[in-house]
């Protein structure tokens, strides 16, 4: 028996076994199924994917490691989506042999970007130094360490796009001395008057209230005569009127002023990061307010001016009794001695008379 045509190896017919297999290899291509390739789907795992299709798939790799001060993967990611969002960097220097811990204030009113450095002079080896970061209390991850001679680098990068993640973020720097550095996240903040405004009862007055370099979504006013705060409504009393002519000042016109419209009146500003405050004092006084001063000095006029009179008084009288008494005295001496003149003549007389006999 010859072998078939286009089957003839190098030394001969090919073996039985062979034919056989190329027979079933070509007998699947007929029938449209491709043979099965490295790394494709089992029977097994196209059933369990088919059965919990609507499940999401999450992939994990193992990044490479990140050189120092260059973006992380999730930094990456962070900076790509929100790269619509302005950038802002704050820097904090810290000693090596401080114990105060060095504080900045941020003002931020609209989400950014964040990249905050911490950076500390090390005399001894940088690699001794712990570094951390946290916010609040919170530790945090995927922060960046780089060592430039003496001098150590910490930073860490995220956005800020609500009010939740405001707050305050530290560097940490661990040795013999912990060293921190703090940054403080808030909203601007908002100005009135400082001292309180005093008005008299039927008067008019305006109440304002300003923020610098900032524009506020949304402002309200509140008043509170004790712990209750009670929001003004314009619409509905014509005694309020609110001018909303710039975006970034606030002014409440008060008319027609009682004693009953005084207290502390709150002007409270909304921004996308968080709400901000102030509290302005308001006093209604009375005419009669201004007049019990003077009041109170003619009271005091009239009580010397009484005090004074009684005194000359007194005076006038003790002086005329003294008088009275000295005018009595002499006369009490004339009676005296017109006595004492009688008396001596008596004798006198009868002596003249044995005398004549």
């Amino acid at each position: 028996m010859r072998a078939p045509s286009g089957l003839l190896g190098p030394r001969g017919p090919l073996p039985l076994a062979l034919l056989c297999l190329l027979a079933a290899a070509r007998g699947s291509l007929a029938d449209g199924q491709p043979s099965v390739s490295p790394l494709t789907s089992l029977p097994i795992e196209e059933e369990r994917i088919t059965k919990y299709s609507n499940l999401s798939l999450e992939s994990h790799n193992v990044p490479p490691t990140a050189s120092p001060l260059t973006s992380l993967p999730i930094q990456e990611e962070m900076l790509t989506k929100y790269s619509n969002l302005s950038l802002e960097s704050h820097n904090i220097s810290l000693t090596e042999h401080s114990n105060v811990p060095v504080e900045k204030n941020i003002t931020l009113e609209r989400p950014s970007n964040i990249e905050l450095t911490c950076q500390i002079t090390i005399s001894r080896g940088v690699n001794s130094v712990n570094v951390t970061w946290k916010k609040g209390d919170e530790l945090l991850e995927n922060y960046l360490t780089n060592a430039t001679g003496c001098i150590l680098y910490a930073q860490y990068m995220f956005t800020i796009i609500s009010s939740k993640q405001m707050g305050s973020y530290s560097c940490f720097f661990g040795g013999e001395k912990e060293q921190r550095g703090t940054f403080n996240f808030k909203v601007p903040e908002i100005h009135g008057k400082n001292k309180p405004l005093i008005t008299y009862v039927g008067d008019s007055t305006v109440l304002m209230c300003k923020c610098q370099h900032c524009s506020p979504l949304h402002w309200t006013w509140y008043h509170s005569n004790g712990s209750v705060q009670v929001p003004i409504d314009v619409q509905m009393s014509e005694k309020y009127a609110i001018n909303r002519t710039n975006a970034n000042e606030t002014r409440l016109k008060i008319m027609q002023l009682t004693e009953d419209n005084q207290g502390s009146y709150w002007c409270h500003a909304v921004f996308q990061l968080g709400e901000s405050e102030e509290r302005i004092q308001l006093v209604v006084l009375s005419y009669l307010v201004p007049l019990k001063p003077f009041l109170g000095i003619v009271v005091e006029v009239a009580i010397l001016v009484a005090v004074i009179l009684l005194c000359e008084t007194y005076t006038q009288k003790k002086k005329k009794h003294i008088d009275d008494g000295k005018e009595f005295e002499q006369v009490e001496q004339l009676k005296s001695d017109d006595t004492n003149g009688v008396e001596n003549n008596a004798p006198r007389h009868r002596k003249n008379e044995s005398v004549s006999q």
